[in-house]
């Protein structure tokens, strides 16, 4: 990974080891925003604004999985989804991630 590609934040990398699919998609979010044209908007905004959106959207397929997994009636499984569930909604807190020095330093340096 090129330098000038700013990193997952770490707290976010640290709270989603488990998944670390979801960890490349936050990243390749990451890479679309450095390699976007400069535009009036502030790159820290749009790398926000990235990981915001890519972060909703594992709240919502943790839901749906949350939904069949109450709908098969396996215990276990709604156990496991409904952790997940929960780990995504924290994660998806902003304040939790926003304070990444290696974030701020690295996409101001684009």
């Amino acid at each position: 990974m090129s330098s000038s590609i700013p990193p997952v934040p770490a707290k976010l990398r640290e709270m989603l080891k488990d998944y670390p699919e979801h960890i490349e998609r936050l990243q390749e979010r990451l890479i679309v925003v450095a390699e976007a044209p400069r535009s009036s908007v502030p790159r820290f905004e749009l790398a926000v604004w990235a990981l915001e959106g890519r972060l909703d959207t594992f709240i919502s397929e943790a839901r749906g999985e949350l939904a069949a997994a109450t709908a098969s009636g396996d215990p276990a499984v709604i156990e496991k989804a409904d952790a997940k569930e929960r780990l995504m909604s924290q994660a998806a807190w902003k304040h939790v991630w926003i304070g990444d020095e290696a974030l701020w330093d690295d996409i101001n340096s684009i």
